[in-house]
């Protein structure tokens, strides 16, 4: 059985990331979708506890998929569970470069390795800095965000916005 990680903040989860997740249903038998908590970061918009509801219900089609939370070290919470390998999506060549250098110190510092899955076409521009601007400015998010949980996120953003 293959056991991969997709970590990430999901700070709100994207159409993007439900690509990712639904793709990698063809190359493992399991995975975490993993929240790296950050305490570190003063300027989440959604609470954990709110990230894992959202994630939980768009994960409901994809039973390979089970979310987790972290505050370790990607590869230390990598071990710990016996994961094969990492799982990071990419939107464009610019994220390759970061993206890279992660995948070799995690591979220097545990021996696993990451698969890079290109972004869908129609997702690869989505970022949560998108989702953001979109809200201030009170933009329905239906074509950015899964429809589960689209009037959460639209509220949460738009909210305090002129």
């Amino acid at each position: 059985m293959k056991t991969a990680l997709f970590p990430g903040t999901f700070d709100p989860p994207t159409l993007g990331h439900v690509d990712i997740i639904r793709r990698s249903q063809t190359i493992c038998d399991k995975l975490y979708v993993g929240i790296a908590i950050n305490s570190t970061k003063p300027d989440d918009l959604f609470t954990i506890e709110e990230r894992i509801a959202m994630l939980k219900e768009i994960c409901k089609p994809y039973p390979h998929a089970d979310v987790v939370t972290f505050s370790t070290l990607v590869v230390e919470f990598a071990k710990q569970n016996k994961v094969d390998y990492l799982i990071r999506g990419l939107r464009a060549f610019s994220d390759f470069e970061y993206e890279a250098r992660m995948a070799l110190a995690n591979r220097k510092l545990s021996g696993i390795e990451t698969v890079f899955l290109m972004a869908d076409e129609r997702v690869g521009h989505i970022s949560s800095t998108l989702i953001r601007e979109l809200g201030r400015f009170k933009c329905r998010l239906n074509d950015f965000v899964p429809s589960e949980i689209e009037d959460q996120i639209f509220k949460k953003v738009s909210k305090g916005s002129s």
